[in-house]
């Protein structure tokens, strides 16, 4: 495929896309080149037909430490309000990439995560995670608020609205086990497996069935605005939908030779 960004690594192993932030030395701080290309390469993926799942993660002892203090949040003392906007636009249209990308997106947090890091993490549809991978929504530390790009509609659906309260108001680090155990990580394992948990776990959902993964995800999204009848009917209407996919029928037919399935 043609993706060739500048600003982190990117391969590809058999279906699954890798992105990595390979700036350890800055705790792979992000810059506005590292906002731009992600939200690029996720637009790319949602539609390229060998990719079936996304890992993202980093180099070093950070999966991503926020924006960068000299090469972003300096330049911003600069800025005018339309200036401004137009960056938080930015940051906030990486979110709406990642989510709106139709493949199932992993955030292998290899260790230290912080800021717009903690929030692109928490974007990704799971999360794996080093048992020294400390994580804060440290915004209001900095004087900002808690609720960016996205987080205040993210996290309280992930951990509740009580703890997505305390994370985003106080901005204290979270432990990797103290993360797992209120839903933030799905699992926690030693530093020298999170690549290969990910590697599991990608290589499972990119063997699955991509079209109902896809309206699995896109589900997820947009029915925390519906009521419940809406969501009933749009529920039935995208299940038919995928009844006539042909991963349906070859579900069946693998149930019926005992066999697993080869879904599309």
């Amino acid at each position: 495929m043609s993706l060739n960004p500048q600003s982190f690594r990117f391969r590809m192993e058999e279906s699954v896309a890798w992105l990595t932030l390979d700036r350890p030395e800055v705790l792979n701080a992000i810059t506005f080149e590292v906002y731009a290309e992600l939200r690029e390469a996720f637009l790319a993926l949602d539609s390229e037909p060998g990719v079936r799942a996304v890992v993202l993660t980093g180099t070093g002892r950070a999966f991503c430490s926020g924006g960068d203090v000299e090469k972003i949040i300096g330049e911003l003392f600069a800025r005018d309000r339309a200036g401004l906007l137009e960056f938080t636009r930015q940051t906030c249209d990486l979110v709406r990439a990642i989510r709106a990308c139709r493949r199932p997106v992993i955030a292998a947090v290899n260790g230290l995560t912080a800021g717009a890091g903690a929030v692109i993490a928490t974007a990704c549809d799971f999360r794996i995670a080093s048992d020294t991978a400390k994580i804060a929504f440290l915004f209001t530390k900095v004087g900002l608020s808690g609720a960016d790009m996205g987080a205040s509609w993210l996290l309280p659906r992930i951990v509740g609205l009580a703890r997505a309260t305390h994370l985003l108001m106080l901005g204290d680090f979270l432990d990797a086990r103290e993360a797992e155990r209120i839903g933030l990580y799905h699992v926690v394992v030693p530093a020298d497996r999170v690549a290969d948990e990910a590697r599991s776990l990608a290589g499972r959902l990119a063997r699955g069935p991509s079209e109902a993964l896809a309206v699995t995800k896109s589900m997820l999204n947009r029915e925390g605005s519906m009521d419940l009848w809406t969501a009933l009917e749009t529920e039935a209407q995208e299940q038919a939908r995928c009844m006539t996919h042909p991963n349906f029928r070859e579900a069946y037919e693998a149930f019926r030779a005992k066999r697993e399935p080869n879904f599309r």
